[in-house]
């Protein structure tokens, strides 16, 4: 038996200006053929898919096709875009005959003039494969769920935690996908679109009504008929004609059993829309007086509107201002992406003393230059060896250790993971531990730092990740949306058509 995969990846904030380009996918590398299974084994999708074939003890073989990602940002480029269209289509057309494909995106990744990417990814493959060959799809759960993604996939899986677990979604999914080759399964796809937004604050599944939600999905699993429900809060920031929350259910062969679940999980969703709502971020003196009088560190400042995990430009300096501006004593640790300063600093060599503007480089429309001096303490960066549940490595480009009062700044020249795993100060010589506070560019990734970290404080700044999604400049999600238009009942709105696709002749 065959089985090809595919993995390539990006989450798209159509609030950040700066477009994600192949040079970002290359700062994580781009695999393709035999390179993608021993670079990659134990790590990710690929790492899950890889210990699914293992587990299962048949006798399949991995065709490896391509395998890219690169941290969420703005919109891919067209050369991307056409880039991943050629390996895909050149990949699969190489590959010879396969019995399936696992074929891993994300779900929130626009390009240039088109919205629905991983839906012309996913037709582009269907295009190629013809009807017969189960396309089992793996999506990240903060996807956007389009008619044309359900209508191309056999069955689809996502993330069933957040913070993610991409090696789960992995296995699981390719689990599926042989039992649709070995057992027959008869996937039935039930799918229903939320007319439904909230900001990234209740998003993780430890909690509150994440995790209602989830908790309930995995409860509906427990029935053998049930080949797995997903639900997919959209990331908030993905400004879409067809955006918005979505709930998929799919079950062996049993639609009447898939539609009923599937609008179980859609109640519930709507049921628990205020509750999504809530917001625990408080405003940014107050959390950084807070940090500062914290009787232990190190104290994690959760750069909400900055989040470079959700797609923000890392160019923020909010944070920075009030702890300059209230005199903090408390050492920090701070991140910003910012090409333009690291070459000044770079240009001024170690040891010198700069003034220059820091901050508002790409997400003008949100920050403003800071007039700041500082000292230039390390030149360094290139790639960076971490622990990191996607890759163990990662390329920041030139990076600039910068001391301005009791801020330690690491400015890289890539968007890199910015300073979201501890491994990346401690590439330059830091140590995290001798701070008092770390401005972390993510609304939940805290995993990385939490064996380090005394609490966590979420810091409601402005931003392309911002959690006031009331004044954000919408311009292509569908309207009326909740919670930015009024809406008793979800059944009422149809943006998107809902029906299952049309049943397709899988061979074993």
């Amino acid at each position: 038996m065959r089985i090809a995969v595919i993995h390539v990846s990006q989450e798209t904030n159509d609030f950040n200006p700066v477009l994600t380009t192949l040079r970002d996918y290359e700062a994580f590398g781009i695999f393709e053929g035999e390179e993608i299974l021993t670079k990659l084994r134990g790590y990710g999708q690929i790492g899950g898919h890889l210990a699914a074939v293992e587990e299962s003890g048949l006798d399949i073989e991995t065709i490896p096709i391509i395998r890219s990602l690169a941290v969420a940002g703005g919109r891919i480029t067209k050369e991307a875009y056409e880039f991943f269209e050629d390996r895909i289509r050149q990949g699969l057309k190489a590959a010879g005959p396969i019995d399936g494909l696992a074929l891993q995106l994300h779900g929130a990744c626009a390009a240039e003039d088109i919205d629905d990417v991983e839906g012309a990814q996913v037709e582009l493959c269907r295009s190629i494969l013809g009807d017969r060959i189960p396309i089992v799809l793996g999506l990240d759960h903060h996807a956007n769920v389009t008619q044309k993604i359900i209508d191309m996939s056999t069955a689809i899986v996502g993330h069933r935690t957040q913070p993610h677990d991409p090696f789960d979604t992995g296995k699981i999914g390719t689990e599926l996908l042989i039992r649709i080759l070995t057992r027959n399964a008869k996937p039935k796809v039930a799918w229903r679109k939320i007319p439904l937004l909230s900001h990234q604050e209740q998003f993780l599944t430890s909690g509150g009504p994440m995790k209602i939600w989830f908790d309930r999905a995995r409860s509906m699993e427990s029935d053998p008929r049930v080949l797995q429900a997903s639900n997919y809060p959209m990331q908030p920031w993905l400004d879409v004609a067809e955006g918005g929350w979505s709930t998929i259910v799919v079950t062996d062969n049993d639609q009447e059993l898939a539609e009923k679940l599937a609008d179980e999980l859609a109640d519930l969703a709507w049921s628990l829309r205020d509750d999504f709502q809530v917001r625990d971020a408080v405003p940014v003196d107050e959390a950084v007086r807070m940090a500062d009088a914290a009787e232990a560190g190190i104290v994690v400042l959760s750069d909400t509107g900055d989040t470079v995990f959700g797609g923000a430009a890392g160019d923020s300096n909010l944070i920075l201002e009030a702890i300059l501006r209230l005199g903090i004593k408390g050492k920090a640790l701070i991140p910003m992406i910012s090409p333009q300063a690291v070459a000044m600093l770079v240009e001024a060599g170690e040891g010198a003393q700069v003034t220059l503007p820091l901050g508002g480089s790409a997400a003008s429309e949100f920050f403003d230059p800071l007039q700041v001096t500082g000292f230039v303490r390390k030149i360094g960066g290139g790639v960076v060896e971490l622990e990191y549940n996607h890759q163990n490595h990662v390329d920041m480009g030139r990076a600039v250790v910068f001391e301005v009062g009791p801020v330690t700044m690491l400015i890289s020249e890539l968007r890199g993971i910015a300073g979201n795993v501890p491994q990346v100060y401690q590439a330059f010589g830091l140590e995290p531990t001798d701070y008092k506070m770390a401005v972390l560019k993510t609304a939940s990734n805290f995993q990385y730092f939490a064996p380090l970290t005394s609490q966590v404080i979420r810091v409601d700044t402005r931003g392309p990740g911002q959690s006031d999604i009331f004044t954000l400049p919408w311009k292509r999600i569908p309207r009326p949306i909740y919670p930015l238009d009024p809406i008793d009942d979800w059944r009422a709105i149809r943006h998107a058509k809902t029906n299952p696709p049309a049943e397709r002749q899988n061979v074993a």
